[in-house]
């Protein structure tokens, strides 16, 4: 009997929402394209936010910067304890080589922001336990599997961190249990990293910009300075490109570039091919939408503003991509050109996409599109 082959790509398959803005005991499934579907206030953004929320966390980012507003994602109703603390509660599990790896964390919101509780579990096995035990401390009480002269290793973690980030640096993998916590915990946090959420923002595609880093901001203000950068970068993916605006723009197009003006500033256009260029602020929203979005699907984490783990080889890092309000202002075919793209830039392994629309009926394609409804 044939048994496929493990893709050893760390990647999220799933999101738990158990208590996090309007949901309640939720868990989603993320296929290497998913879409969130459902109406206005059914929490597909609470989704998303979620999710980013993990990336950065898993990046090392302070719990402060991830949550500057925590109470707004305390459950509505819930009610605090003896000690007036309220707060939520977020995980996912990451699969890859190790094989399915959870992470769950409790975040205390009120009276003051802090983690006080995180648990990362592989096979049914706890590798990795943190527990608030002193409220007058800046810390919790961390327990990861040792497998040695002792079962585990107790140590006091920042309670601002995410503790799973923090292994590599605490844990020293002399023991085959050490060496599993830390091969979990990595894969954990390469599946969470190289998160790109991307909004297009037409109003601030249409002015020229100063030329920069040629990394695209998730606002895709900066589109022309990118495309000043990447336009012969690689050939083959700025035909692509060039190819799927010319589907889902209005007119002619030949080519996707930019020009440097006089100020030292870069302005995109659309050659038309007839000697005249069309400047992006002619351009219509969902003809500026989609450009943008076609731009991060074409592209990858060498062009798009993430937290790339550099210690990673390529062939097994990810790219996901966040959208929120994918379908907004683009008409029935660029949208669907777009999840087309997004389903060929799959399942090549350059691009994982989790997108929120109002509607999926217009999907189609089942088998390779994870279609996840909500309900407001």
């Amino acid at each position: 009997v044939h048994t496929p082959r493990r893709d050893p790509r760390p990647r999220v398959t799933e999101l738990r929402l158990s208590a996090f803005a309007r949901h309640r005991g939720a868990s989603f499934p993320v296929g290497r394209v998913t879409l969130l579907a459902g109406p206005s206030g059914s929490g597909k953004s609470a989704v998303l936010a979620a999710y980013e929320a993990l990336a950065r966390l898993g990046g090392g980012a302070a719990l402060a910067d991830v949550f500057p507003d925590p109470g707004a994602l305390v459950p509505e109703r819930a009610r605090p304890d003896a000690q007036r603390r309220r707060g939520f509660r977020i995980g996912c599990t990451a699969d890859g080589a190790e094989g399915p790896v959870r992470l769950d964390v409790a975040v205390q919101a009120e009276p003051e922001l802090r983690i006080v509780g995180e648990r990362l579990t592989a096979g049914g096995l706890v590798l990795l336990e943190t527990a608030l035990r002193d409220p007058g401390r800046p810390a919790v009480q961390a327990a990861w599997h040792t497998a040695g002269s002792a079962p585990v290793t107790r140590a006091p973690l920042p309670d601002d961190r995410l503790g799973t980030a923090l292994l590599p640096l605490r844990v020293a993998g002399k023991t085959d249990g050490q060496r599993q916590v830390l091969a979990a915990a990595e894969q954990m946090v390469v599946a969470l990293r190289s998160v790109f959420p991307c909004d297009p923002r037409p109003e601030g595609m249409r002015t020229p910009v100063l030329t920069g880093s040629g990394r695209l901001l998730r606002g895709c203000d900066n589109l022309a300075d990118v495309l000043w950068r990447t336009r012969f970068e690689c050939g083959r993916r700025h035909a692509q490109l060039v190819d799927a605006v010319r589907t889902g723009c209005a007119g002619p197009v030949v080519d996707v570039l930019a020009e440097l003006l006089g100020d030292g500033t870069v302005r995109a256009l659309l050659d038309r091919g007839d000697g005249h260029r069309t400047e992006l602020e002619r351009l219509g929203d969902g003809e500026l939408r989609y450009l943008a979005l076609a731009l991060v699907l074409f592209t990858g984490p060498g062009v798009l503003a993430v937290d790339a783990p550099g210690e990673v080889p390529d062939a097994m890092r990810g790219l996901t991509v966040l959208a929120d309000g994918f379908d907004r202002c683009l008409d029935p075919g660029q949208r669907a050109e777009l999840l087309r793209t997004a389903v060929l830039m799959g399942e090549r392994g350059h691009i994982r996409f989790v997108g929120a629309v109002s509607d999926a009926s217009w999907a189609g394609g089942a088998g390779a599109i994870t279609v996840v409804h909500l309900d407001a």
